[in-house]
């Protein structure tokens, strides 16, 4: 048993399981949140799969940036801070939030979601979340299991210059 357990550790050493490794590994789903486009690339199978138009923090500095993972979901969540139940068309936060782990948090503070303002979609007025249509992030919500990786970044490079960089975009790739 012992030799067992010691087989595992060494495998796993030089093969870590995603999403415990520190970069997705081609094929698997990964976010990109480009905080200068305001947009949002969704990959898989080692493909930009589709290109989202979000909104993004009223300041720089309010959505963090950094490489995070999808801690949580749910569907017609509840907004805490005025006390407003999911799915009532006065809840900014729409139909939808995908939270990640920015800034130590546990994905209950940052988050992509929907919103009961589509005309602020593209523009910088969130107080660090990344909005988005709620068609948008209900199409999203179903592709993006707990775990996925997302980076957050303002760049001038493309989203498959980026998805290279981090390792979610690999020419070789061939999905089974």
């Amino acid at each position: 048993m012992l030799k067992l357990a010691a087989a595992a550790v060494m495998l796993f050493s030089f093969f870590p399981l995603w999403p415990l490794g520190p970069n997705p590994l081609p094929g698997d789903p990964f976010l990109i949140v480009n905080k200068k486009t305001n947009e949002v690339a969704f990959i898989q199978d080692s493909k930009v799969q589709t290109v989202i138009t979000a909104a993004t923090g009223k300041t720089e500095d309010l959505t963090p940036e950094g490489f995070f993972t999808v801690t949580i979901k749910a569907a017609d969540p509840y907004y805490r801070k005025r006390d407003i139940k999911g799915g009532d068309p006065n809840n900014p936060l729409g139909t939808r939030w995908i939270g990640f782990d920015a800034a130590d948090t546990d994905g209950r503070i940052y988050g992509i979601h929907g919103t009961n303002d589509p005309s602020s979609i593209g523009k910088y007025v969130s107080q660090g979340c990344i909005r988005m249509q709620n068609e948008a992030v209900e199409s999203l919500y179903e592709y993006v299991p707990i775990g996925t990786k997302i980076l957050v970044v303002t760049s001038a490079k493309s989203f498959e210059e980026l998805g290279r960089d981090y390792g979610a975009i690999d020419e070789g790739y061939i999905k089974q």
